[in-house]
């Protein structure tokens, strides 16, 4: 029986979460990359969210993602990306299990400002045993800090990878994406060397 062309040449998906505090760019990464209009579940900010919603280091914040964020880019031919930006609020954070289900990988913006904000997310996916990548969103007003300044202060070992990443730019973003599925691939071909040698 012979597999139509279409079939044979179909993309593999894969899906891939971008999560991170609130307000560090999480949307604004989709946004850049996405080669359709992405599914944005913004809202307005409101008075109910003050003394809720942290916003003193992003001031001229207005909207916010309540549920999530979806794209969809093709890194070549043969490998198509499936984007689930998460929401930052810890009230939203109860979507995050659903969100995150048969994921192979995740990103993880760090905003300098707020450098903090990034641990519920790093502790997430290392418990979760979730390949993931960290990605520093070069705020224009944020301090500058090298990338093993970056790795002390969040805790984690050379295992992670850290680049820095401009959330507004599509060529930084591409290579992020890049970048954590190498780390992917890199983690499983070690996982099957071991059990070959196993």
């Amino acid at each position: 029986m012979s597999v139509p062309s279409s079939a044979a040449t179909a993309p593999v998906v894969v899906k891939i979460v971008i999560s991170g505090g609130f307000g560090v760019g999480k949307t604004t990464f989709v946004s850049a990359i996405s080669e359709i209009e992405p599914l944005l579940t913004e809202a307005d900010m409101t008075e109910v969210s003050r003394g809720v919603d942290d916003v003193h280091a992003v001031a001229g914040k207005t909207t916010t993602t309540v549920a999530l964020d979806f794209g969809r880019i093709h890194l070549d031919a043969s490998l198509m990306l499936y984007l689930f930006g998460t929401p930052g609020q810890d009230r939203f954070s109860f979507l995050w299990d659903d969100l995150v289900d048969g994921a192979l990988g995740a990103v993880v913006l760090v905003d300098t400002r707020r450098i903090e904000d990034s641990y519920p997310a790093v502790d997430y996916f290392e418990d979760l045993g979730l390949p993931f990548l960290l990605a520093v969103n070069p705020f224009d007003d944020a301090p500058r800090f090298a990338i093993p300044e970056v790795r002390e202060a969040l805790g984690v070992g050379p295992e992670v990878p850290i680049a820095e990443c401009d959330a507004r730019s599509r060529g930084a973003v591409k290579g992020t994406l890049v970048a954590l599925m190498e780390q992917v691939l890199s983690r499983r071909l070690r996982a099957m060397a071991g059990h070959a040698g196993a």
